[in-house]
């Protein structure tokens, strides 16, 4: 069964990173299912609590230190899959997330455009 949806702004990416996220009194480890500046979802182990506040270590591909969430909150649970809403990240942190999502965007269009599906998606994201 699907997530329920929630009203986003941003867009999310479906990318999938190993995480570790961790609150009192929890550490877990997981895949990350999809990013945006403001979120992401988490499938892990482990059933987490709707309002649990953790800390959220993304393991980008090529990028050494994991990008670091230092405070986000569990906005839905379903089973073992979670969505964090980001509340606190380092600015070294939110540049680094907005590069990492500045590349995916690129590779997006750029395989949309392929497929003649740019009009429609930059419609979607404006």
């Amino acid at each position: 069964m699907a997530p329920p949806h929630h009203s986003r702004t941003y867009h999310r990416f479906p990318l999938h990173y190993p995480v570790i996220f961790g609150g009192a009194p929890f550490v877990g480890e997981g895949t990350l299912n999809n990013l945006s500046l403001m979120g992401c979802s988490i499938l892990c182990d482990r059933e987490v609590l709707c309002g649990s506040e953790l800390r959220v270590s993304v393991l980008l591909p090529n990028q050494t230190p994991a990008l670091s969430i230092d405070l986000g909150t569990v906005k839905w649970v379903q089973g073992k899959q979670f969505g964090v809403e980001f509340l606190r990240l380092p600015l070294v942190a939110r540049q680094r997330l907005n590069s990492a999502l500045r590349i995916e965007l690129i590779h997006l269009l750029k395989t949309r455009s392929e497929r003649s599906e740019v009009p429609e998606l930059i419609n979607r994201i404006v």
